[in-house]
């Protein structure tokens, strides 16, 4: 009998068995390592084929949307073909976990991250973070407000962008909902919905919209920003980025994560350990530093150039495992009509 968890995602699971198939790097040779993977594939890739390279063995992904991923797992139970699971949010690698479709990790390898980015059950391990922060354009925002709850008051009405079928918008209200109840959190939906926010396609597509002054702020992931910046250079980029202070839900960190399936074979679960200590090496630590501009999750590397350092900010305190009530979130996205 499917448990209660599954149920929850049962509509996410149909919608991942029309997820592409599983795409390979290299040879005709059979797979030593299948990973599931929500991360994009043009993010990862570079790094797919340095871990191939560093296992000795093939590497099969499967791309997707993690939700829609998480959900496939638990539908394949342990038949999954799948070793590793590379999540682009916590959130996914909560409801695998809750299910106990992970194994445990071994304790030299939680220690490689810190309690705050990785699963209280000792399953699953953040390889990556991203801050929640307020991208903004200066000559109509000339000091931004210090919490996202500002973002419900009068003069904000029309100024705002949001891209609400994202998953880190969804991750971030997830995290407001664990923070401080779901009817405070539909309250706040309620009142940014009053404000009649701008929606995009994509957080992109937000980030355009503030650099040119469409809308005047807008809340985004940290690295959009920094990726901007290095492409362009920072005087042809508007845009301000700012960092919420004091906890405020609106600074929420999450991290792109990898868990090992329950279920594989032993020698797949070997190169899935592997990968999984690969992911946190000072190697694929700088990738996701410099490539990426997302925050290391190791001691020792440093974040890029102009990017600070997590033990710098002030982002709420939560257990990420927690973010797995998406479904819940949707329900109330859709109720106040912001979806």
């Amino acid at each position: 009998m499917r448990r209660p968890l599954a149920r929850t995602l049962t509509a996410l699971a149909a919608t991942a068995l029309l997820l592409p198939a599983l795409a390979g790097c290299g040879s005709d040779e059979p797979a030593g390592l299948v990973i599931y993977s929500g991360r994009n594939e043009n993010l990862v890739k570079p790094l797919i084929q340095k871990l191939e390279k560093n296992l000795g063995t093939k590497v099969e992904v499967r791309y997707g949307g993690s939700a829609e991923l998480a959900a496939q797992l638990l539908e394949e139970g342990d038949k999954t073909k799948a070793g590793l699971f590379f999540s682009q949010d916590a959130g996914a690698l909560g409801a695998l976990s809750k299910e106990q479709r992970l194994a445990p990790l071994p304790q030299a390898t939680l220690d490689k991250v810190a309690p705050a980015y990785r699963g209280s059950a000792g399953d699953w391990a953040g390889v990556s973070g991203r801050v929640r922060v307020l991208m903004y354009h200066p000559d109509q925002v000339p000091t931004p407000p210090n919490s996202v709850h500002d973002l419900v008051k009068p003069e904000w009405k029309g100024k705002i962008g949001y891209a609400p079928t994202n998953a880190s918008f969804q991750a971030f209200v997830t995290g407001m909902r664990v923070l401080e109840g779901d009817e405070a959190t539909r309250t706040w939906l309620k009142g940014f919905k009053a404000n009649q926010p701008k929606a995009y396609e994509g957080n992109v597509n937000v980030l355009d919209a503030v650099d040119k002054g469409e809308v005047a702020i807008a809340p985004l992931n940290h690295y959009y920003w920094y990726e901007r910046v290095a492409e362009k250079g920072a005087d042809k980029v508007k845009a301000k980025v700012h960092y919420l202070p004091g906890g405020d839900p609106g600074g929420l960190v999450n991290v792109a994560g990898v868990g090992i399936l329950k279920g594989t074979d032993e020698k797949q679960a070997a190169y899935a350990q592997q990968a999984v200590d690969f992911l946190l090496s000072a190697e694929a630590q700088s990738y996701f530093a410099e490539e990426t501009k997302e925050h290391p999750l190791v001691a020792g590397v440093k974040t890029a150039e102009g990017v600070p350092a997590l033990e710098t900010l002030q982002p709420p305190k939560i257990d990420l495992g927690k973010l797995d009530s998406l479904k819940e979130t949707l329900a109330m996205l859709q109720e106040v009509g912001l979806v």
